[in-house]
Formats: C-alpha cells, structure tokens, sequence
C-alpha cells in the first residue's frame, strides 16, 4: 500500500492542529482586524507590522524564538511549569501556537481588508437605529463582511497545513504527536522512501490546487453577487 499507517497518522494530525488553528485564529483575529480597519491609534502600524512579520520572517526564526519562549528557560515555560502543566514545546499544543503565530497575518489582513471596504456609513446607520455592538457585529459587519472570512478561513487553513519551519522546531519528529505531512515528507526523502514521498507530496499538491481553486471559485461567486 503506497501510505502506511503512519502517513495517515500524520495527515489526521495536519487536519486536526489546522481546523484547530483555523478556528483560533478566526477568533482572535477578528477583533485584531476590527481594531486596525478603524482606528486612529499610532498603534496602528506596530501591530500592523508585528502581525505581518511571519509574512518576510524564515519560519525557521519564528520557530526559534517560540522555542526559547516555550522551552524550560524561557518566560511561558517557566509560567506553564509554574501551573503544573509542563512546558509547551515538543507537544501538541506548542505546535498550536506556533501555527496561530506563523498563519496570523493570513487570517488577519483578509478580515481587515473586508472590514475597511464596508466603510463607516453602515456603521453610523447601525448606531442611529440604536443597535449595541454586537448588533452591529452581527447583523451588518458580519454578512457585509462574508467573502473576507471565507478566504481568511480558506488561506489560514491551507498555510497550516503546509507549514514545516515552525512546527520542526517546535514540535520536533514525533510520531502521533507533532509528526506532521511536510515533517513526514521530509523522512520519507531523507530515508530515500521515494515512492512514498511522492504519494505524500502528491497529496499535497492536489489539495494546494484545490484549496486555491475554491478560493478563486468563491471570489467569482461574490463577484456575481455584487
């Protein structure tokens, strides 16, 4: 059989770290893009730019500075060891946060760019008719802002699961725990198991193109609406 029992181990857990990242990101990443589309705030182009920063960072940087962070010496791995909880590199949930780091501007500026095409005229209308924030959030920003979450979803998702940089460093090789498909293709061409590597990699690149296909799709569907 071209994949083995650990290739599938490895794709469930690929799928299983980006829904769970996508999902995190959607939340923390929608007030973060609220905030930039309208503020005024000198603030604004700090955040801006350390939100960005995984867009021209070598993931293999990002990775190393999460390790320090995470690992035993580091200020969140003295915290969590403080709570009993161990640190968070080498595990499941170290490579959950590396991923929400690495994909964050992938999720965030789509929402942001969404958020500052509705304007503020909506907004001004919401308040005059009364509507608290959440209100506003749900019924007007929300729906206007459809086609932003759907490719904020779409790339958060499809950046996760080609990641390789961050989640070595982070998560190392472990089988069932951290070993990822980018992880598992890179053992398979260092073992020479190339028949493998290439089901794996061929995977991979299905799933890219179809990713980016139902990405363009959806952009021409709201194309049609509009």
């Amino acid at each position: 059989m071209p994949l083995s029992s650990a290739d599938f181990s490895a794709i469930w857990l690929t799928l299983k770290l980006a829904s769970l990242t996508t999902v995190i990101l959607l939340l923390i990443g929608t007030p973060i893009a609220l905030w930039l589309s309208h503020t005024r705030s000198w603030l604004r182009g700090p955040i801006g730019a350390i939100v960005a920063l995984p867009l021209v960072l070598p993931p293999t940087v990002i990775g190393f500075y999460l390790l320090l962070a995470l690992g035993p010496h580091g200020f969140v791995g003295r915290f969590t060891e403080s709570l009993g909880l161990g640190t968070l590199t080498f595990s499941f949930s170290g490579l959950v946060i590396g991923s929400v780091i690495y994909s964050m501007p992938f999720v965030v500026q789509p929402l942001q760019n969404a958020f500052s095409a509705i304007g503020s005229r909506p907004l001004e209308v919401a308040a005059t008719l009364r509507a608290n924030p959440w209100d506003t959030f749900f019924s007007v920003i929300l729906p206007m802002a459809r086609p932003g979450f759907i490719t904020a979803s779409i790339l958060g998702f499809a950046h996760t699961v080609g990641e390789f940089g961050v989640v070595l460093m982070i998560g190392g090789n472990i089988p069932e725990k951290t070993r990822v498909v980018s992880v598992q293709i890179y053992d398979r061409v260092e073992a020479m198991e190339y028949l493998q590597a290439h089901w794996l990699a061929g995977a991979m690149l299905v799933f890219s193109f179809l990713i980016l296909l139902a990405l363009y799709s959806s952009r021409k569907t709201q194309a049609g609406w509009s």
